[in-house]
């Protein structure tokens, strides 16, 4: 299965998408037919759809959403982890074969020991039993809280988004180096190849401004921890979505067909469609 670990969709409205920049090409809907479009002539079988708002309601969208496109293998959605019903909300969205995860927006989280609260560890704790993914949202300064929190949770499956979003803009490199190179001695880690354009200069990025950030876990989460992930729509504001697998692609070209067959959605399948 060729498979896109992370995309988005929405019915665009700017009260419940304030991150979205004003005047950008993101302030339209995105569904499921739009991508359908785009993935199809390159190859690509299906995608898993990752939350975009932080509400129950959308997690429920999503997978209404899937039900209806059958490209759509996967839904990681939204659950209030802080909440004393916790256990409740992810039993309710278990029941579905295609909710396989769950996120929360830590890089907006202003508290520095939000993933040391109790009440968050509590709810990453109540994951397991629904065989449930967590996706790691953060920005490099929350690497090493982030460290802690998988260590914690040995047995608990996590992938980190987008590199944690590096600053490649600006080719800040040391101190997210050493930091992702210790989180990936966490085998329960996971990484995804994703959000590389949107953390360069969207109008100017070349190919070889991601080597070293792509050298890198390539050689710390080795060829069975790394998936790919498009974040199309969001990659619009940077790259087509033919552009963003082309820098993969490109990339892991040397690689042998078995390893990028892993990169391109063997690892994705494995990690979430595990039910």
């Amino acid at each position: 299965m060729r498979l896109d670990s992370h995309q988005h969709f929405w019915t665009y409205n700017e009260a419940e998408y304030p991150w979205i920049p004003k005047g950008s090409k993101l302030q339209r809907n995105w569904l499921p037919a739009d991508l359908k479009k785009v993935q199809e002539p390159l190859g690509f079988d299906g995608s898993i759809a990752v939350q975009a708002r932080q509400t129950v309601e959308e997690s429920a969208w999503l997978l209404s959403l899937a039900d209806n496109s059958p490209e759509v293998k996967g839904v990681v959605g939204w659950v209030d982890l802080l909440s004393d019903d916790v256990g409740e909300q992810l039993a309710r969205f278990a029941l579905h074969p295609k909710f396989v995860g769950v996120r929360h927006v830590i890089q907006d989280e202003q508290d520095p020991q939000f993933m040391a609260r109790p009440d968050f560890l509590r709810g990453i704790s109540k994951l397991k039993q629904f065989n449930l993914a967590y996706d790691l949202l953060i920005f490099p300064h929350q690497l090493a809280s982030a460290i802690e929190l998988v260590t914690r949770f040995p047995e608990q499956r996590f992938v980190i988004d987008h590199l944690a979003k590096p600053q490649i803009k600006d080719q800040l490199f040391f101190e997210w180096n050493l930091d992702i190179c210790d989180l990936a001695k966490a085998p329960n880690v996971f990484c995804k190849v994703s959000g590389l354009v949107t953390e360069a200069d969207h109008a100017s990025w070349d190919p070889d401004d991601f080597i070293p950030y792509l050298d890198r876990v390539f050689e710390y989460f080795g060829p069975d921890r790394l998936m790919f992930g498009s974040d199309w729509p969001v990659c619009l504001l940077a790259a087509t979505y033919e552009q963003t697998i082309n820098l993969v692609e490109q990339y892991s070209g040397h690689y042998s067909v078995s390893d990028r067959e892993k990169l391109f959605g063997t690892n994705a399948e494995a990690f979430y469609l595990r039910k």
